[in-house]
């Protein structure tokens, strides 16, 4: 609708690494760079490959080229798809979530970056595998609700037994303000949009004017989110939303350019609506801390079955 890569999911002994650091020998044999896949027309070279083996081998995982280049076909899958529907990660994003790992690593990031080069995996290579496992997710999330089809009226009555009480969320009203950053322009002008929506936000009138108000500024849109709870807010928003001041967030860099949020209204609710909503987002957080999401295998399935795969 509008994604985070924990550092449990990756088991990379990266400090015992760093005091050895030896590259391996299917990076050294992948000096000229040919193709190992085609996935819809996107090709997936022998160097990618080599990258992925490399980078599971610091995973302690099965490292061979043909694992590699499976998880990288896997991996092109879920990125088409992401692109397809506009739903990653800024790039603010991850390099957020690649600091925070280098940081628990006991790494600046320019550190765990010349770690990761030198051991054959780059930087970027990481960078890109971060901004999948950040934005998968929230296909995901969006396609399936949160992890299943809605529960039925028996399984709701269940989980309020077992909860003792009705749970009580908030229920948002919400408009997205968007200051349109081209691609193409996206690096001259980004940060003088960033200053742009800031500024805008102690002059906004409210939700009943908002689109009156970015007519009158230059590439701004509004888009009415409509009614949205706070576990089915996404994780990039939510502190934003629930730390809001003066009804609007503080402006975030997204792949559109910059956005903020406006709160048009808000209230508690405890109806069925807010039970379902809570307890589907207390099961979401158990399936991802086990790392385990059983729509995950499902959408990929479809993706392959529709997709030209070359392996090579």
């Amino acid at each position: 609708m509008f994604g985070v890569i924990g550092t449990r999911r990756l088991a990379i002994a990266m400090t015992a690494l760093a005091a050895s650091l030896v590259i391996d020998p299917i990076v050294a044999a992948a000096q000229s760079s040919g193709v190992a896949a085609v996935v819809n027309r996107t090709p997936i070279t022998t160097a990618d490959v080599a990258r992925r083996a490399a980078f599971l081998r610091l995973q302690r995982q099965k490292a061979d080229s043909n694992t590699a280049r499976e998880q990288l076909i896997d991996e092109m899958l879920k990125r088409q798809e992401i692109a397809r529907v506009k739903m990653s990660v800024s790039t603010d994003d991850v390099d957020a979530s690649f600091a925070r790992f280098a940081a628990s690593n006991k790494m600046t990031p320019a550190q765990m970056g010349k770690v990761l080069d030198q051991a054959g995996v780059t930087s970027e290579h990481f960078k890109a595998f971060i901004a999948v496992q950040m934005s998968w997710p929230r296909l995901l999330n969006a396609r399936y609700g949160g992890g299943g089809s809605r529960m039925s009226s028996q399984e709701l009555v269940t989980r309020m037994k077992e909860s003792k009480e009705k749970p009580v969320t908030t229920e948002y009203f919400l408009k997205q303000i968007i200051f349109v950053v081209p691609a193409a322009k996206r690096n001259a002008i980004l940060n003088k949009r960033k200053a742009q929506a800031e500024a805008s936000r102690s002059k906004f009138p409210g939700c009943d004017q908002a689109k009156d108000f970015a007519a009158t500024m230059m590439d701004v849109s509004v888009r009415d989110l409509g009614r949205v709870m706070t576990p089915n807010l996404p994780d990039d928003w939510k502190p934003l939303v629930e730390n809001a001041k003066n009804g609007t967030t503080a402006a975030k860099v997204t792949e559109r350019g910059v956005e903020f949020l406006a709160i048009c209204d808000q209230r508690q609710v405890s109806d069925d609506v807010a039970a379902e909503a809570v307890f589907r987002a207390e099961d979401l957080g158990k399936t991802e801390s086990s790392g385990e999401n059983p729509n995950n295998k499902k959408y990929l399935d479809e993706l392959r079955e529709k997709a030209q795969i070359d392996r090579r």
